[in-house]
């Protein structure tokens, strides 16, 4: 594997990502009827941003939450921009990189971007 190899790929499945891929428009809808029980929350990386990559480190450095508190999902955006798009138009949320948006009781609760991601207070949509 080559420098640039390492630099642009997308968080491995085995990676310390609490939670699952993003990665077929069908399952918007189980993360929709998931947020009515549990808060989810989506983070949308692009894998070729150095700040994307540097949020993202950041973000799992400091998220705690166990799968009962919050579910949360990696979206790859170069590999499913269909699904960023598709989250765009059903939560009514402008499309940014690198972004989180979090879902409860079907609807966006709040949303965030860049250094604002790690400035959420995530404890408030519990």
């Amino acid at each position: 594997m080559g420098i640039f190899d390492s630099l642009f790929k997308s968080a491995p499945k085995d990676s310390n990502w609490p939670g699952e891929q993003l990665e077929v428009l069908d399952q918007l809808d189980a993360i929709s009827t998931a947020s009515l029980i549990t808060p989810q929350l989506i983070f949308k990386h692009s894998t070729r941003c150095s700040i994307s990559r540097f949020v993202l480190a950041d973000f799992m450095n400091h998220f705690t939450y166990s799968s009962d508190e919050f579910g949360a999902y990696f979206l790859d955006l170069l590999n499913h921009r269909d699904i960023s798009n598709a989250i765009a138009e059903r939560f009514n949320v402008v499309h940014q990189s690198p972004q989180v948006v979090i879902i409860k009781d079907g609807k966006v609760v709040a949303h965030a971007s860049h250094e604002g991601i790690n400035e959420l207070q995530l404890s408030k949509y519990l």
